[in-house]
């Protein structure tokens, strides 16, 4: 055979040889292309389309269990003289002697310095604190305070007996220029063996997604638009607060004036208001008892709108459940202010006329 000829055949065979090779890492390619896709690509783009989103409350981290504070702040100071309460998760205020109130803030998982004035105990706000699981930080006792804290087990640091969390300073006058802070409470608590940690502290019953009650309770004509709520102790000491519907929160005033803090200049505001009543009656000459085990009425606000609500509490240390037909109301993602108001005192509504047609003032 030509020798031209077998070599051409050998050429032609050689590239055919190429040609299937190459078919075959074509066809290897575009299979691996399509097992890549339908079991890779396909997955993640469904993730992408379909995102989870886990909605976490702001007000206080459900996944900590740092144990809270509660701090007794003088109120017998002006309205422009408090420092830190902003950064409390809850708030109360109640009566203490003749028309002067008291407060107790608690914090949760926040740095906050400084924090007061700090002022001295009054038994009835164990109960609050204890529904907590709350350290109890004050300066001073009445003697039915001291009493209580020895028999009930509450877990204090005194200003009396331990200076370490606290300091005086010299723009106050005495004793009304005590303040403290978060970080030297919890220092001090540990030196002291109390726990830091509880599984306990939970009291009310947040919801992460925006609570209207207009919309919860449709058509429910308990329902009330309101853009104002006050009460007043003895000697026209009054509480009041107004509802500023741009920012969808309530600026607490005392005495007619805007309560504001004495380092950032701002009015104290809240998102929810719980007002209830409660009954009460002289101990001694001068001091308070409030009957906080037991039940009765007031009313939660939030977002503008009110509704009638009932409490209930079974015992000292039990938590307080705040109710509306029954059930438990939920409260917005934020601050929340509890006013403990004497039961024989008026709470004054001023319902907004322009949202709802209804009368203008009520008394309850």
């Amino acid at each position: 055979m030509d020798f031209n000829i077998i070599e051409n055949q050998k050429k032609k065979k050689k590239r055919k040889i190429i040609l299937i090779t190459l078919l075959i890492v074509f066809i290897l390619l575009i299979a691996g292309a399509a097992v890549y896709y339908f079991f890779f690509m396909k997955d993640e783009k469904a993730v992408k389309k379909e995102p989870t989103v886990v909605k976490k409350l702001q007000i206080v981290d459900e996944d900590s269990n740092k144990r809270p504070l509660a701090i007794m702040i003088d109120n017998n100071v002006g309205d422009d003289s408090h420092k830190g309460l902003q950064e409390a998760y809850i708030t109360y205020e109640a009566i203490v002697e003749g028309s002067l109130s008291r407060i107790m803030v608690l914090y949760k998982d926040k740095d906050v310095d400084p924090i007061g004035p700090i002022r001295s105990s009054r038994h009835y706000f164990l109960d609050y604190a204890l529904e907590s699981d709350a350290i109890y930080a004050h300066f001073g006792w009445s003697p039915y305070a001291k009493k209580d804290i020895k028999s009930l087990g509450v877990d204090n640091i005194n200003g009396l007996t331990t200076s370490a969390p606290f300091w005086r300073v010299s723009d106050y006058t005495a004793p009304h220029n005590v303040f403290t802070s978060t970080n030297k409470l919890y220092s001090t608590a540990e030196k002291m063996g109390y726990k830091t940690t509880s599984d306990n502290w939970k009291l009310l019953n947040y919801n992460v997604d925006e609570v209207n009650l207009d919309k919860k309770y449709k058509n429910d004509q308990n329902v009330k638009s309101v853009k104002e709520i006050s009460f007043k102790y003895m000697n026209g000491e009054e509480r009041k607060f107004t509802y500023d519907k741009q920012y969808k929160y309530y600026l607490r005033y005392m005495h007619g004036n805007p309560h504001t803090d004495a380092a950032t200049k701002k009015q104290y505001h809240y998102k929810n208001l719980i007002f209830i009543k409660v009954p009460g009656s002289l101990l001694d000459a001068k001091r308070w008892d409030l009957k906080t085990v037991g039940n009765g009425k007031g009313y939660y606000l939030t977002n503008g709108k009110m509704i009638p609500i009932t409490w209930e509490k079974d015992s000292r240390s039990s938590k307080s459940k705040y109710l509306y037909n029954g059930k438990e109301i939920e409260i917005n993602d934020g601050n929340t202010f509890i006013e403990i108001v004497p039961e024989n005192k008026d709470i004054n509504i001023v319902e907004d006329t322009t949202d709802t047609n209804t009368q203008t003032n009520n008394k309850a």
